[in-house]
């Protein structure tokens, strides 16, 4: 096979790829509205912690860290060793998690950076399909962006990044991928992490959300008054807003995606289907929704936070404020 066709081949795939996906999407409008069941994995409670501080930062890692190594050995006693060695890999003693549940699906919040001092955070919210099971792809994302920071920040800023999977995401081939319901129950508690933030870095510190596709509706159902000065979203279906204005915060609400993500082919509609909402409504790149539209290269959904490209570049420049170097399409 030449390269010639396996270039053909892949537009094929991708072209083949976006019109599934279209469709089971559009279909979750007519689909029975119910979420695909997640297995259960034995796992500790959480941690009890009360609000960390600057100086008990240090023991909630700690804590949690705990708390992942025994979940490690439960699901190993359980027979999961794929889950096993997720949590083994928390366990370790360079990772400074935030929180930790092991339980489900599982969630944790990990920092990336050293947050008590930080003068720029930035905060990853993830999209669909995001687990402690696919953990380490969100996490290079973090990774990324953490390295970026560290090589553009002014020598006098301190920066840190939390890659922040603190709800059960949507799977992407579910009806719930389509519904405002996940995020809705997210949105309180990426507020409440917002409000940790500032507590442990303090009032001064600068926190921006980035929010990746199912992402962008959490972050726009948790937007409202919250103590942000950033709000990228990348790869977004859209949030369940008309407008920029309508998520009523006084954040700059940034939108990107790439020249070769399949979400562009997502239908932009919202519906109330028995007293849910399906869809979620204005594109964010749309004139009409007034978004500050910016340049994410060639890259595909997954894309994003790779090394090297457009759109990482563009995002660690909105996280340390640099609006005017922004580059746009």
């Amino acid at each position: 096979m030449g390269p010639g066709t396996t270039v053909r081949w892949r537009r094929r795939a991708n072209r083949w790829r976006r019109s599934v996906l279209a469709a089971l999407i559009c279909g979750a409008v007519v689909l029975p509205l119910s979420g695909a069941a997640r297995p259960e994995i034995p796992a500790p409670a959480p941690a009890a912690l009360a609000a960390p501080t600057a100086g008990t930062l240090d023991e909630a890692y700690a804590a949690n860290r705990a708390n992942a190594a025994e979940a490690s050995r439960m699901a190993s006693a359980h027979g999961d060793r794929h889950r096993a060695a997720a949590d083994r890999s928390m366990a370790d003693p360079s990772r400074r998690l935030l929180a930790f549940d092991g339980r489900g699906a599982g969630l944790a919040t990990e920092v990336f950076g050293d947050l008590a001092h930080a003068d720029r955070v930035a905060v990853l919210v993830p999209g669909s399909d995001t687990n402690l099971d696919t953990y380490g792809r969100f996490r290079a994302a973090a990774l990324a962006l953490h390295r970026q920071l560290a090589a553009e920040a002014p020598e006098s800023t301190s920066t840190a990044v939390v890659a922040w999977l603190g709800y059960e995401t949507p799977g992407t081939v579910s009806t719930t991928v389509a519904t405002t319901g996940r995020a809705d129950r997210a949105a309180p508690k990426l507020r409440s992490l917002v409000d940790t933030l500032h507590g442990v870095a303090g009032p001064g510190t600068r926190v921006a959300l980035f929010c990746h596709s199912y992402g962008s509706v959490v972050c726009a159902r948790a937007a409202d008054g919250l103590d942000v000065t950033d709000i990228a979203l990348v790869g977004s279906p859209g949030t369940g807003d008309d407008s920029a204005a309508g998520l009523h915060t006084a954040a700059r609400i940034w939108a990107a995606r790439g020249a070769d993500d399949w979400v562009e082919h997502v239908p932009h509609l919202s519906a109330d289907l028995f007293g849910i909402t399906v869809g979620f409504g204005t594109d964010p790149l749309s004139p009409d929704f007034g978004a500050r539209v910016f340049a994410a290269g060639d890259g595909g959904h997954s894309d994003y936070f790779d090394t090297g490209s457009v759109s990482l570049t563009n995002l660690a420049r909105i996280a340390l404020g640099e609006t005017t170097e922004v580059t746009h399409d």
